[in-house]
Order: C-alpha cells, then sequence, then structure tokens
C-alpha cells in the first residue's frame, strides 16, 4: 500500500545511475574526482554530469573543455568514495590511492586504466542555473579482462548497490538499439 513520504528522500529513488571517476588535467596536474550525478542524454554519446565550484575539478573541465568518465567496477568502492572525499588539494589522488593512469588519445585528462570503461570527453555546453555540464564522448575504452564487471550505484544517501540481474531483451528493443551498441 502506497502512502506519502518525505520529500527530500525522493531523489534517492532516482539517483541510481553509475558512479563515476571524472578525471581531468589543468595543464600541468592530473586530478580526479568521484560523481553520481550523470545523465546519458542520447546514442551519440552525450552526457550530463552534474557539478559546481565545490569541485577543483569543475573549473580545470570549464577550462580546458574535456575530462574522462571512468567506471569504476564494485571491488573498488571504498577508494572511489575515499576520492569523493578528499580535495585535489590534498595531494596527488592518483598517487594517494595507487591509480593506475593512461595516457587518453584525444584529451590530457588520463583514464583510469583498472576501470571497467572510460570514455574520454569533450565540454560541449555548461548550463550554468542547473550547473550541468554537457559532454561529448569522443573515445570509448574499455577494460574486458577485469573479472568483476558490477558497477556501482549510489542511492544517495550513503549506501551502495552493485549491478543485480541482467535480462537480455536486445531482439525486442532491436529497432531502438543502435547497431554496434551492445555491452561487453
Amino acid at each position: 500500500m502506497m502512502k506519502t513520504g518525505d520529500l527530500r528522500r525522493a531523489f534517492t529513488y532516482l539517483e541510481s545511475g553509475a558512479v563515476l571517476l571524472v578525471t581531468t588535467n589543468d595543464g600541468t596536474r592530473d586530478n580526479v574526482m568521484t560523481i553520481s550525478w550523470q545523465m546519458v542524454m542520447d546514442f551519440t554519446p552525450r552526457i550530463a554530469i552534474s557539478t559546481g565550484s565545490w569541485n577543483e575539478s569543475f573549473q580545470t573541465i570549464l577550462d580546458q573543455k574535456e575530462c574522462c568518465l571512468c567506471v569504476p567496477p564494485f571491488n573498488l568502492l571504498e577508494t572511489v568514495v575515499e576520492i569523493g572525499v578528499r580535495h585535489g588539494s590534498e595531494g596527488d589522488k592518483f598517487e594517494l590511492f595507487h591509480l593506475p593512469r593512461k595516457q587518453a588519445k584525444k584529451v590530457k585528462a588520463p583514464i583510469v586504466s583498472n576501470c571497467l570503461a572510460a570514455i574520454e570527453c569533450r565540454l560541449e555546453d555548461y548550463v550554468e542555473d542547473h550547473g550541468l555540464l554537457i559532454l561529448r564522448g569522443v573515445q570509448l575504452w574499455e577494460n574486458a579482462a577485469l573479472k568483476d564487471k558490477r558497477v556501482i550505484h549510489a542511492n544517495g544517501d550513503g549506501t551502495f548497490f552493485a549491478d543485480g540481474e541482467f535480462r537480455n531483451l536486445r531482439e525486442k528493443m532491436r529497432q531502438w538499439v543502435p547497431d554496434g551498441s551492445e555491452r561487453l
């Protein structure tokens, strides 16, 4: 039976997209931050992330007009949370958390190479009123060698979960799914 609830909790039913590590390079140093507010906008891929001046990487993305979105596996959850609660001014987070990095092909921001995937992105637009950075993916990297392929999802209240049961209904959706978009 449905009953009214506390509206402050409403977003926790919707926030559960993939938790991402966002990497940047300001011209002199690499940085990485954790976000859970992202939205795929279409198949191109165009992706919106929500952040603001409280994150040191925010200004770097605006200035450099690029970043990488890295999708960490669930077994990195504690590291991902630790990255998210520290500022880049506290030291090199790549060294602090022993994150392996790889040079990207099309942007200066590094790739976290022990992630499931990484998308090199260029900044396409900034919707200031809503803190939305609109990014266009320009290169995809995939790590098929990882054993843990579960994606981290945040509930928004300090709790997390991993991908669970998958069902393949691709044939029923064939007309809406672009060729080549099948995930590893």
